[in-house]
């Protein structure tokens, strides 16, 4: 029987990290889906995967954000895998159902950027890793949005602004990614 971890394992050692600090997270990723069969499902308290999309406008001038309510920062759309093994899939559902977009395109099935996060305790939930695979996503920005519960706002924002609404280094690499993209 097949383990349904290769498929991920596959995207990630043939990853291309931006730079130390990116190559360090996509070996630690690696390591961590290697130890935990349950890598997918949110009940692996230690962490879990997540796929996020990074929406960007055909120009590659904006990106498409979320003010997220619980965070409270502005982020990437994107959740949890609950289960599914394709994290790009994970990533193209979580973009439409914060969203609302439906004329999304994935540019690449490989991962633009590997990130691992800590996620502060919450309602009894221990804190804990996300492994989050990002995948840039094309959309057009004149598609009407609509903001979904998990949001306080989305908004499409030129892709040089982005720092200056959140300075983490996570979304800083993302920037300086997309030119190159």
């Amino acid at each position: 029987m097949n383990d349904p971890r290769e498929p991920v394992l596959k995207l990630l050692r043939a990853h291309v990290a931006l730079d130390a600090h990116e190559a360090a997270m996509t070996a630690d990723t690696i390591r961590f889906v290697e130890a935990h069969e349950d890598c997918f499902l949110r009940s692996q308290l230690s962490g879990h995967l997540t796929g996020s999309a990074w929406i960007v406008s055909p120009d590659r001038t904006r990106t498409l954000l979320t003010h997220h309510r619980k965070l409270d920062k502005w982020l990437q759309l994107g959740g949890h895998a609950d289960g599914d093994t394709d994290l790009l899939a994970v990533a193209l559902k979580e973009a439409r159902e914060e969203s609302g977009l439906t004329r999304l395109k994935a540019v690449s099935a490989a991962p633009f950027d590997v990130d691992r996060h800590l996620i502060p305790e919450r309602k009894g939930v221990p804190a804990h890793y996300h492994y989050d695979l990002r995948f840039m996503i094309e959309a057009d920005p004149a598609e009407p949005l609509v903001i979904s519960d998990e949001s306080k706002d989305l908004a499409w924002v030129e892709v040089a602004r982005v720092t200056s609404l959140n300075p983490e280094e996570s979304m800083a690499r993302m920037v300086r990614k997309t030119p190159r993209a």
